[in-house]
């Protein structure tokens, strides 16, 4: 936020949905009324777009000539939504991964430095200052390729976090004690034999399969390049023999013509071929909605908790309306996953 303000650039903020206000054009009006030349946003509003129109025909009433890049952060940004924005607009799509705590980009395509081919799936490489590495739960490094937890090497650069407010030893239990010498991002991922850094997600996110260890987001990856499905999140619920097993929520773009039970048959078989048959999701639910933060990050904890009939409550901080606020987004959970009939599973052949 401030670097574009200091080196002088006029910044312009949007607050609301891409979508409803009136229609899923809100982006492109702005871009054109106020000659925007980069945007930053999160992966989700572009699949709310997408899920919208799907063709992408709004961006024909507006005008985008001027726009360079698009920036692309706060969450993981799948290949299929990347190739979507690449071919509507036609400019790089930057997708960037950073935390609150660092303060600024951890890996990214340095667009005034050394820019890099893109990867849909990855944030490119990381920036100078940040030694990354990716550790199994021992703290051993993993091969190129193969998932595991995302460390960076201390000493942080400048920027980032030094401690938490008024308590030193909550920083060190939390981000330091895990693997002596690194900083816990608690994010998981790979990294390719070229160096490229791809970010699959939370390392609670990672289910633990009669034994199995499988990212959520990687079923994530292939249920989102079925042509009908807008966006989708899975989850691991509690089953009495294999620990967990994977369920899937999924969103439908708008005017997708798909009978239920067959795209549900579909998107099992494509996670069975694409990853195995330990990660085949027990159900596949259709909704019309995934419970969000405003920021749009999906509440999978949140979902999971509910999921294995526990009560977890969403916290909200700040005042005036929060506890409104808390209500509302535990409201939308609840709709969903009852929508979606979401319940401790029975035990099923395999």
């Amino acid at each position: 936020m401030y670097g574009p303000l200091i080196t002088g650039c006029t910044t312009v903020l949007y607050e609301g949905k891409p979508v409803g206000t009136p229609d899923s054009g809100a982006f492109w009006r702005v871009i054109a009324e106020h000659g925007v030349k980069a945007l930053f946003t999160a992966p989700t509003a572009f699949r709310a777009i997408r899920r919208d129109d799907p063709e992408g025909l709004r961006v024909r009433d507006a005008d985008l000539s001027g726009l360079r890049y698009l920036f692309l952060a706060g969450e993981r940004l799948d290949p299929d939504t990347y190739g979507w924005a690449a071919r509507l607009l036609g400019v790089p799509v930057i997708d960037h991964w950073w935390q609150t705590e660092t303060g600024w980009p951890v890996a990214a395509n340095l667009m005034g430095l050394e820019p890099r081919e893109p990867r849909p799936g990855s944030a490119t490489v990381p920036v100078p200052g940040y030694d990354v590495r990716v550790v199994d739960s021992l703290g051993r490094p993993v091969p190129a390729g193969e998932d595991g937890e995302i460390v960076i090497r201390l000493p942080l650069p400048p920027g980032t976090l030094p401690t938490l407010w008024r308590d030193d030893t909550r920083f060190v239990e939390s981000y330091l004690s895990a693997h002596p010498g690194f900083y816990l991002t608690g994010d998981g991922g790979h990294v390719d034999p070229d160096g490229y850094l791809y970010v699959m997600g939370r390392i609670d996110d990672v289910i633990n399969v009669a034994g199995h260890r499988l990212s959520t987001g990687a079923m994530e990856q292939v249920l989102a390049g079925h042509p009908a499905v807008a966006e989708c999140a899975v989850i691991g619920v509690h089953d009495p023999v294999k620990g967990q097993v994977p369920r899937a929520l999924v969103v439908l773009k708008a005017g997708a013509q798909v009978e239920a039970d067959a795209l549900r048959q579909d998107l099992v078989r494509l996670v069975r071929e694409q990853i195995g048959p330990i990660a085949a999701p027990s159900a596949v639910d259709v909704v019309s909605a995934l419970p969000k933060t405003r920021s749009g990050k999906i509440l999978r904890k949140t979902m999971r908790a509910m999921a294995d009939g526990r009560d977890e409550p969403v916290h909200h901080r700040g005042s005036g309306g929060a506890g409104d606020a808390a209500a509302a987004v535990d409201a939308s959970i609840s709709t969903v996953v009852n929508r979606a009939h979401v319940a401790p599973l029975t035990p099923r052949s395999t």
